[in-house]
């Protein structure tokens, strides 16, 4: 199959990018820059040169395959409402250009932050009052291009996704400590945050572009719930410095942005992903991941 994926230097796509060559897909991988062109040639993928602002290189990338992957995302939390409205544009372009084929589309969204505490299933959706619920006109779309002829899916990523690269809230964690001199936790620590190894949310994808009906929505979470606190004691121990309790009212002032996510406990579930797909992380877990010292320079 001739795959074209967004966000395919990414952190996590460029894992998908190597699940799909390694199964004997050809990869064409949505290019912005020189660096990104470079990371994809290098890897046997070619380069469709374009951005998420260009809708008519989506388009011609949509065009010339036989799927579509979309992982690409702005990760600028200063304007997160204007990114979510350009990943939109990316969707409806996408979904434009394969209408009546019946070709797959893999979307990208994240577990329901539901804000009670109660595990997130695949039959969630986020909470319309949360900060999140401003991604959900992109879930919805991709969901209703199935009416459309396009065998549309929908991977929800959970808190975390770890590994090798990773850049996202752990390594956050990780500064915010080190420039501190405290591995902090909100509260009592208890929220709880969804992981997946990075390595396993790509055999997802690979199964959704290949296997999955029109429609479909599922969770790459591979850690239910894994609490902030056990995070903290981690990056503490590796760090030699303590740890500590930051009350809810002060978690923007002492993390900044992170504030917002380390307060919600949002635990989630794949029990019907694993249920419906026979896909199961192999992976370490988070917390194992976190001890190879890795992310601490430690190898």
């Amino acid at each position: 199959m001739r795959v074209f994926v967004t966000g395919a230097s990414g952190f996590i796509g460029s894992a998908v990018v190597r699940e799909l060559l390694d199964a004997g897909h050809t990869v064409s991988g949505l290019a912005r820059s020189d660096a990104s062109a470079e990371a994809l040639t290098a890897v046997g993928a070619a380069v469709h040169r374009g951005s998420l602002d260009d809708l008519d290189s989506l388009r011609g990338g949509a065009a010339a395959a036989d799927g579509v992957c979309h992982l690409a995302f702005v990760h600028d939390f200063s304007d997160f409402a204007a990114n979510c409205a350009t990943d939109l544009r990316a969707i409806e372009a996408i979904g434009e250009q394969l209408a009546g084929t019946d070709k797959p589309f893999v979307v990208t969204s994240g577990t329901p932050g539901l804000g009670d505490g109660r595990v997130a299933t695949e039959e969630d959706h986020v909470d319309p009052g949360s900060f999140s619920a401003i991604r959900q006109p992109s879930e919805i779309a991709a969901v209703a291009l199935a009416e459309r002829g396009v065998r549309s899916s929908v991977i929800r990523l959970p808190r975390s996704v770890h590994g090798v690269g990773d850049k996202g809230f752990v390594p956050q964690l990780i500064a915010v400590a080190r420039e501190k001199g405290l591995s902090a936790y909100v509260g009592e620590g208890s929220a709880r945050w969804p992981a997946v190894h990075r390595l396993d949310a790509a055999r997802l994808y690979r199964w959704a572009l290949e296997s999955a009906p029109a429609g479909a929505q599922y969770h790459a979470v591979g850690d239910e719930a894994v609490p902030l606190r056990e995070i903290a004691e981690v990056i503490a121990r590796r760090l030699g410095v303590p740890t500590g309790s930051v009350p809810a009212e002060k978690a923007v002032e002492y993390f900044g942005f992170l504030g917002l996510v380390a307060s919600l406990d949002c635990p989630a579930s794949s029990t019907v992903t694993r249920k419906q797909t026979g896909w199961e992380p192999v992976e370490v877990g988070l917390i194992a991941d976190l001890e190879t010292g890795r992310y601490f320079g430690e190898v």
